[in-house]
């Protein structure tokens, strides 16, 4: 056993300790840790941390703290665990133009939607057993109502494109309320359902990002991502596709990325956030359009407030029914927040 001695149950010790050069943040509460990786730049040590909703919600000033003090904060245990994916973003597409990032990553989703599809469980059932496995927590909300994925993304725009976004400008939709009819018709389509989070640069300088659940087909690489695993696929002007798979959830692969960044420390690497200073970063659009499946119950039906355009395909049973059509993403975001039906996007 490790000695007592190596233990102390007093942060600010330790943060001003000057022996001390590198803090490892790892605890649950965002607003606490935040005030712990702050206080740990401002005395000149290095920081590593795994809190995707600290970052994201603090991302501005936390670039400040960096430049400032001139010491590095890393992060890359904080999204998609086992994939060296940030990194890849910082470094490897730096000369080739990215275009376009999308992927699974939240491991508890993923692992709930995967044993609706294999093992024909329902909803609730999935996420009872992902509880069960240590793939979800006691309270799923953060995960299943698609937050946690919109952490991550905000953190995969800023090193994809150098846009610092703020949570409230993410549109997110979460799995939470796909109903059994939606599972369904996705088992007799053979198409699987994945929480996914899109990043988009178009070609006039905008970016569409979002996190929604997606059907996808065999053709797609993200459909053989099962379980607690995570995908992303970027896409360059040069490269084209790659695809990014490992472990997303779980104690080993976190530890595995969080060990990875404390090494970094040692040859003194840091992020460098060149693209943060282009001339020509993209400008957030949240006034595109999405085609989409709206699943609603029958008696409920769909709100009026919801401007659908281009119906593409209507069913309803005595409990369930679905839509699908095209919806602008704001719209859609607005009225989803104060109606129950549930959005999947088609696949395109």
């Amino acid at each position: 056993p490790i000695h007592q001695d190596y233990f102390n149950y007093d942060p600010f010790e330790i943060l001003n300790d000057p022996e001390i050069n590198v803090i490892v943040e790892l605890i649950d509460d965002s607003e606490a840790a935040f005030l712990l990786v702050k206080k740990a730049l401002e005395n000149g040590k290095a920081v590593v941390t795994a809190n995707k909703k600290m970052i994201a919600e603090h991302f501005q000033e936390l670039l400040s703290l960096q430049e400032t003090h001139q010491v590095p904060l890393l992060y890359e245990a904080a999204v998609c665990a086992s994939i060296p994916i940030i990194r890849n973003l910082e470094e490897y597409y730096d000369n080739d133009l990215l275009e376009k990032i999308e992927g699974i990553i939240n491991g508890s989703t993923n692992f709930i939607l995967s044993k609706t599809h294999q093992a024909n469980l329902s909803f609730d059932e999935a996420l009872a057993l992902a509880q069960k496995l240590g793939f979800a927590e006691s309270n799923p909300a953060l995960d299943t109502e698609g937050w946690d994925s919109k952490y991550k993304l905000i953190i995969l725009i800023m090193h994809a494109f150098g846009v610092a976004l703020e949570p409230h400008q993410i549109s997110h939709f979460g799995i939470d309320r796909i109903n059994p009819l939606v599972l369904k018709l996705a088992k007799e389509k053979n198409w699987q359902i994945k929480l996914l989070g899109h990043a988009c640069r178009t070609k006039d300088q905008k970016l569409q990002a979002f996190v929604i659940p997606q059907f996808v087909s065999k053709k797609n690489l993200l459909h053989q991502v099962q379980n607690e695993y995570n995908g992303v696929l970027t896409q360059t002007s040069f490269s084209e596709k790659q695809f990014f798979m490992g472990k997303g959830a779980g104690a080993y692969p976190t530890a595995s990325a969080v060990l990875s960044d404390i090494s970094a420390l040692s040859y003194d690497y840091k992020y460098e956030y060149k693209k943060k200073t282009q001339e020509e970063k993209p400008v957030l659009n949240n006034e595109h359009f999405l085609t989409v499946l709206i699943g609603y119950e029958t008696k409920k039906g769909i709100p009026n407030s919801l401007k659908l355009s281009n119906i593409q395909e209507q069913f309803q049973n005595t409990e369930y029914a679905y839509t699908i059509a095209d919806v602008e993403l704001k719209n859609l975001s607005e009225v989803y927040l104060n109606h129950d039906f549930c959005v999947v996007m088609m696949e395109h």
